[in-house]
């Protein structure tokens, strides 16, 4: 197969940032400790959706082969004061000169040209908090920790900015 034959210059892709996990309720119990209060853990932040441009691609044959990057979820907080641990961000790797357009209104987001470019694109969930952090002089004892928010999902439609290698003689 020749080169001609895997050159792609549009591709449509699915992204989604990671939603956020969510707090714990918990309560600290000891053998020796009478009152042991609130101990519930906050959610890890959800992961991001990055761009990266990478000056060995020259395609965006890669993207027509997967078409849904996902970044991972938060985890939800633990007993003991332990947060959850933060998603793994999805990297979305591109060619220098990579236009970034909405699928739905057909809008231009980003332009991507130059060589090690990294665009936030979208920003995971945060975590939901945990009860010990609802802890007050007058409620010592909270019920309750917040959940995770959602991340956020996009059709996008990925174009390369074509540039001639070529020269025409006239």
């Amino acid at each position: 197969l020749s080169l001609m034959q895997h050159f792609v210059d549009e591709a449509m892709i699915n992204v989604r940032s990671g939603n956020g996990g969510p707090g714990c309720v918990s309560f600290r119990r000891e053998k020796y400790v009478p009152y042991g209060g609130p101990d519930g853990g906050d959610g890890g932040n959800g992961g991001s959706v990055i761009f990266k441009v990478k000056n060995n691609l020259r395609t965006l044959y890669h993207l027509k082969q997967a078409r849904n990057f996902y970044a991972q979820n938060g985890e939800p907080g633990q007993g003991k004061q332990k947060n959850g641990k933060k998603g793994q961000d999805a990297l979305v790797f591109v060619p220098p000169g990579t236009l970034v357009f909405d699928a739905d209104t057909g809008e231009c987001l980003k332009d991507l040209s130059h060589d090690n470019d990294e665009y936030l694109f979208l920003k995971g969930g945060k975590g939901g908090r945990g009860n010990m952090n609802f802890a007050t002089s007058t409620n010592q004892a909270p019920r309750y920790a917040q959940p995770g928010l959602p991340g956020v999902s996009m059709t996008l439609k990925i174009e390369l900015k074509l540039i001639a290698d070529i020269g025409l003689v006239g």
